[in-house]
């Protein structure tokens, strides 16, 4: 008999029984972890029928204790002496089991593997997205979600594509969307993994955290331009003007709010050469007050831009209507000004590293908080909050804003 030929049928009686499964499996385990088949393995509380076959095995009462434990090398010596398995205990495992791969090497490909199910991301290199494809391909919300990298795979390229083709516009309810794009009008319901994995592609786009709970995930569909329902997404105005009822509202100076559902079917045109906007309530409501309906047309994006002032914006840019700027000088200020860039270009409005500094004198003001972001239409802009270290509001400059739509 070969060195490496085993004698199944007497192998299968020695070795095969049930009841000293526990010991073929913790030997092939030393097996896979590439560790010499030597020392002693352990079963607590054994069973009657599992200390007799390992006195079968050894030939011998193998201790009476609360545990039993059999030693590798006896086992081994048996095997061989018997010719049983003329290779030993090595032999006798690959027979009984089939092969054992090594665990070093099953975890390599494994990492391959998972490797390769995140390729997707590199179509993000180069685009705002960039840093968190980096990060998702680190961290372990795709294992979560996912469990196996072929489903990962198809998770992070479905994921991609939808981005790609974010924000929607015009904006569309959240299951036709996902019906086009994705070919499932579920795939974008609560908790399914693609509405997950896209939301956190969301989040990172907009660079501003999403309110808490259902409405802020609304929120943030909606600021890409999915939505729940046509309604809820809304935007705040003073004195636009280009339908009877925006008309009738700038006659009187007042701030008017706006749907979704009204944006989307008016096709009116806006009868203005320029548009203001601003980041915070507070502004335009002080606007309302100091120059009524002889206000300049504003546009008040109340934090992050609503799928509703996306769409307006959009569409005055391309009505050839030149934009005007200011927000917060922080970094969520500036990440959302970005955001708003990139959709609906603008000039800045007293929103300038040079009226930065001059803010960020005054004293009393918070501390800068949160991860820096860049300014992409004034890059010295971020360099000067890095220097101050200091937030300034648009509350804390209102009376300049307000003078300039005086003027």
């Amino acid at each position: 008999m070969s060195p490496h030929q085993v004698d199944p049928e007497r192998l299968q009686r020695l070795l095969g029984a049930d009841e000293l499964a526990w010991f073929v499996e913790r030997a092939r385990r030393r097996l896979a972890r590439e560790e010499p088949l030597s020392g002693a393995v352990t079963l607590t509380a054994p069973s009657a029928a599992q200390r007799a076959a390992a006195e079968r095995l050894l030939g011998r009462t193998p201790g009476t204790g609360r545990s039993l434990s059999v030693r590798l090398e006896t086992v081994d010596d048996i095997l061989r002496r018997s010719g049983v398995s003329p290779g030993g205990l090595a032999s006798a495992l690959v027979a009984l089991g089939g092969p054992v791969e090594p665990l070093r090497g099953a975890r390599e490909r494994e990492a391959r593997t998972w490797q390769a199910a995140y390729a997707a991301l590199g179509e993000l290199a180069g685009t705002p997205l960039a840093d968190w494809a980096e990060r998702l391909a680190r961290e372990g919300l795709v294992r979560r979600l996912a469990r196996d990298p072929d489903s990962a795979a198809i998770l992070v390229g479905q994921t991609v594509h939808a981005l790609r083709e974010l924000p929607a516009d015009p904006p569309a309810p959240l299951s036709t969307f996902a019906a086009r794009v994705l070919g499932d009008a579920h795939a974008l319901d609560e908790g399914r993994p693609q509405a997950t994995l896209l939301l956190s592609g969301l989040r990172a786009l907009s660079g501003h955290p999403p309110g808490p709970g259902a409405q802020g995930r609304r929120d943030l569909w909606a600021s890409a331009g999915l939505l729940k329902d046509d309604v809820s997404s809304t935007a705040l105005a003073l004195n636009l003007r280009g339908t009877p009822a925006l008309d009738w509202m700038a006659d009187v100076g007042e701030p008017t709010v706006l749907t979704l559902r009204q944006l989307a079917r008016t096709e009116a045109r806006l009868p203005h050469q320029q548009l203001w906007i601003c980041e915070n309530p507070a502004v335009l409501s002080a606007a309302a007050e100091a120059h009524g309906a002889g206000c300049p047309p504003l546009v008040c994006l109340q934090g992050q831009p609503s799928a509703a002032a996306l769409t307006l914006l959009r569409r005055a840019h391309a009505q050839d209507i030149t934009l005007h700027y200011h927000g917060d000088f922080d970094w969520g200020g500036l990440r959302i000004a970005a955001g708003l860039l990139r959709h609906a270009p603008w000039q800045p409005w007293r929103y300038r590293a040079t009226d930065y500094r001059r803010a960020a004198r005054r004293t009393g003001l918070p501390p800068l908080t949160g991860s820096p972001a860049a300014s992409p239409w004034e890059p010295e802009l971020a360099h000067a909050l890095q220097d101050f270290g200091v937030r300034v509001e648009e509350e804390i400059v209102i009376d300049e804003l307000i003078e300039d739509l005086g003027a």
